[in-house]
C-alpha cells in the first residue's frame, strides 16, 4: 500500500492519464461498435435491391427492348408513372430523395432524415432503375445507408453518441451503400467524403465511414460474391505522350460535363416549380426517356442501349467494335436519357451515366486521334475526367478507375484526366446542394447548445395575412430581416424583408404571406451545437435565421447571427432570458413563439 502511495508514482500516473485522455480525446473507439451495424444492415438492404433490380427486372427486360425496341417506351412511361405516383402520394416531398436528400440532410438538418417514406422512395427507385431509366443502383443505396445511419444515432445515443455524431452516422452510411452497390468499398469511403462538398471532405467521418463501407462490402459479397461489376484488364505501362492525350481527353470531357451540369440544373429547378402533378411529370419523363433508348437502337442497332443500369454497356464498348459515331451518339443519348429520368424527378442518381458517357467518349477519342491500341486506357481516363467534372468528385473518380480495372496501371493518367476536368468544369455540379468548404469552425461554439442562446418570444407573420396585414401588424416596431411563418399552428418558413419590399405596394393587398414566404429554411433541435446553426446560417444560401424545433415539431424559438454573437461574448450565459433578435425576427418582446396571426 506505500508503494502505490509514493509520490513518484502519484506523479507518472496522473502523467500516463493526462497522455491517455489526449490520445483518446475524440472517442474513436465508439465506432468500432456501432459503424460495423450500419455496414450490415446496409449490405442486406442493397443486396436486396441488386437482386430485385439486376437479377429479377432489368435483364429480361433488356432482352426484350433489343427485340422489340419501341416497347421500351410504353413499358419506361408505366415504370416512371409508377415511381411518380408513389413519391406524390407516399412521401413528405416527391423532390427529395436518393443522393441529394443526404447531402442536404448533412448540411441543413444535421443529418436528421425520415425513415417513414424509406420505403417508398426505395420502391420507387426500382421503378425507376428497374424499368429502364437512365440511373443505376447507387441513389437508392446511399440513401438507404444514410437514412438507417440516422436512424441508429437515435437508438444507439446511451453509447456516448453526440448531437453532432448524427452527421457523421449520415455519411457512414451513405459510404457503406457506395460501397456495397460497386463492390467497391475504397471508392465507396471516398465518395462519401467528397460527396457533400465541392472542395472540401467530410474528413469527420473517415474511421466510420471506412469501417461501415468494408463490413457493407462483405456482408453483399457473402451473397453476391467478390468480382467487380467492371471488371476489365488495363495494360501495364503508358509513355508521355498518352500523358498529354489524357490531359486533352480531361479538357474535353471537362467542358461537356460543365455544359451538361449547367443544363441539368436548370431543368431540374424549371421542373420542380411546374405546376403540374408529380406523376405527369414523371410520365412525361418515362416518355422522352424511353424515345431516347428507341431513336438509338432504331439507328444502329445491336445490343448497346443508352437507358437503364447500363451495367452492361462496359463491358460492350470495351471487348465490342463500335464505330466512332455510334460512341458519340451513344454518350450523347446516355446524358439526354439521364437528363429526362432525373431531370424530372426520377428516383436514383447518375454516377453511373456520367462515367458510362466518359468511356464511351474516351472510347471515341482514343480512335479519332488514332490511339485504338490503347482503346481501354482512354475509356478509363474518361470515366475519371467525367466523374470529376460532374459530382466535383476527383479522388473518387481515381479511386474507382483503379477499383474497377483491377489494377493500378491508369492512376497517373486518370489522376492527369481528372485534375484537368475538374479545374475546367469550375464550381458546375450535378448536385445542387453540394457546397464549398466550411468556412465557420469556432470552437468555444461546440458545446453551447441553441437552446441556451435562442429567442423564445418572437414576432411572427400569419401565411393567410395580406403583406399589407403583415406589415400593418408590426405597429410601430421597426421590421427586422425576417420574422417566422405560421399556418394551422406550425411554423412553415419564414418571410424576409427583402422578399416584401419586392412587392409593388398597389399589391400588398392581394398578396399572401405565404406567397413569398421562404419555406426551405434550417431547422435544429434544441439540443443542436451553436457551432452548427452558425455554419447554417453562414451557408451559401445566406440564411437569415434558424427555426429550432422540437421532437413533435413545435417551435421553440430561433436564432440569428447576433444571437451567435452574443454567446461568443458572453460565454452563452443568459442568452435565453433575451426575448428580442434585432438582426432577425423582431417585434413585440411579449409575442411568444406560438401559432396565431401575426
Amino acid at each position: 500500500m506505500k508503494l502505490f502511495d509514493h509520490p513518484l508514482l502519484r506523479k507518472y500516473t496522473g502523467i500516463v492519464r493526462h497522455d491517455l485522455s489526449a490520445t483518446y480525446s475524440r472517442d474513436l473507439h465508439k465506432w468500432l461498435a456501432i459503424a460495423p451495424v450500419i455496414g450490415v444492415l446496409t449490405g442486406l438492404i442493397v443486396t436486396l435491391i441488386a437482386e430485385i433490380i439486376l437479377k429479377w427486372m432489368w435483364p429480361p427486360l433488356l432482352a426484350w427492348y433489343v427485340r422489340h425496341p419501341f416497347i421500351m417506351i410504353p413499358c419506361l412511361v408505366v415504370g416512371f408513372l409508377i415511381a411518380g405516383l408513389l413519391m406524390q402520394y407516399l412521401t413528405p416531398d416527391p423532390n427529395e430523395h436518393s443522393t441529394e436528400e443526404i447531402i442536404r440532410s448533412y448540411h441543413e438538418h444535421q443529418g436528421d432524415v425520415k425513415m417513414r417514406p424509406l420505403v417508398p422512395k426505395l420502391a420507387a427507385a426500382i421503378a425507376t432503375v428497374g424499368f429502364g431509366g437512365s440511373a443505376a443502383l447507387e441513389g437508392p443505396s446511399i440513401y438507404a445507408g444514410g437514412a438507417l445511419g440516422s436512424w441508429l444515432w437515435g437508438k444507439l445515443r446511451r453509447l456516448g453518441l453526440e448531437p453532432q455524431d448524427r452527421r457523421i452516422l449520415l455519411i457512414s452510411g451513405a459510404a457503406a451503400g457506395m460501397g456495397a452497390v460497386f463492390r467497391a468499398p475504397l471508392t465507396g469511403i471516398a465518395f462519401a467524403m467528397e460527396m457533400p462538398y465541392k472542395d472540401d471532405l467530410a474528413h469527420e467521418a473517415l474511421l466510420p465511414s471506412l469501417v461501415a463501407s468494408v463490413v457493407a462490402y462483405a456482408t453483399l459479397a457473402s451473397f453476391l460474391g467478390t468480382a467487380p461489376l467492371f471488371n476489365f484488364t488495363g495494360k501495364t505501362t503508358f509513355s508521355g505522350r498518352e500523358l498529354l492525350w489524357a490531359a486533352l481527353l480531361g479538357l474535353v470531357c471537362g467542358g461537356i460535363a460543365m455544359v451538361f451540369s449547367i443544363i441539368f440544373r436548370r431543368v431540374r429547378r424549371f421542373v420542380i416549380r411546374l405546376g403540374v402533378p408529380h406523376w405527369l411529370k414523371m410520365a412525361v419523363g418515362g416518355l422522352l426517356t424511353g424515345v431516347c433508348g428507341w431513336a438509338f437502337l432504331a439507328m444502329f442497332g445491336g445490343h448497346l442501349v443508352p437507358i437503364g443500369p447500363n451495367y452492361e454497356a462496359v463491358g460492350q464498348i470495351l471487348q465490342q467494335a463500335h464505330g466512332t459515331l455510334e460512341l458519340i451518339v451513344f454518350g450523347a443519348m446516355k446524358l439526354a436519357a439521364t437528363l429526362f429520368s432525373l431531370g424530372v424527378g426520377g428516383v436514383s442518381a447518375m454516377f453511373v451515366p456520367l462515367f458510362l458517357t466518359g468511356g464511351s467518349f474516351g472510347a471515341a477519342f482514343a480512335q479519332i486521334t488514332g490511339q485504338a491500341h490503347a482503346l481501354d486506357l482512354y475509356a478509363a481516363v474518361g470515366m475519371a475526367a467525367f466523374l470529376a467534372a460532374g459530382y466535383k468528385t476527383p479522388l473518387t473518380a481515381v479511386i474507382f478507375v483503379a477499383e474497377a480495372t483491377g489494377g493500378h496501371s491508369y492512376i497517373i493518367p486518370a489522376l492527369i484526366a481528372a485534375a484537368v476536368a475538374y479545374a475546367v468544369s469550375g464550381e458546375s455540379s450535378v448536385s445542387a446542394d453540394q457546397r464549398l468548404h466550411e468556412a465557420v469552425k469556432v470552437p468555444e461554439l461546440w458545446r453551447i447548445p441553441v437552446a441556451d442562446v435562442m429567442k423564445r418570444q418572437v414576432a411572427k407573420a400569419d401565411a393567410d395575412s395580406t403583406v399589407r396585414e403583415f406589415l400593418k401588424s408590426l405597429g410601430p416596431f421597426s421590421p427586422h430581416a425576417a420574422y417566422p411563418v405560421f399556418e394551422n399552428g406550425h411554423a412553415i418558413g419564414m418571410v424576409a424583408m427583402r422578399a416584401v419590399n419586392g412587392i409593388p405596394p398597389e399589391k400588398w393587398a392581394e398578396t399572401k404571406v405565404r406567397e413569398i414566404a421562404e419555406r426551405n429554411v434550417p431547422r435544429v433541435r434544441p439540443d443542436c451545437e451553436l457551432h452548427d446553426a452558425l455554419r447554417l446560417l453562414g451557408s451559401q444560401r445566406g440564411q437569415d435565421m434558424v427555426l429550432v424545433e422540437s421532437e413533435a415539431g413545435k417551435l421553440e424559438g430561433i436564432v440569428t447571427k447576433t444571437d451567435v454573437l452574443d454567446a461568443l461574448a458572453s460565454g452563452g450565459a443568459g442568452a435565453a432570458s433575451r426575448t428580442v433578435s434585432p438582426a432577425a425576427a423582431g417585434g413585440k418582446p411579449s409575442d411568444p413563439v406560438a401559432p396565431g396571426p401575426a
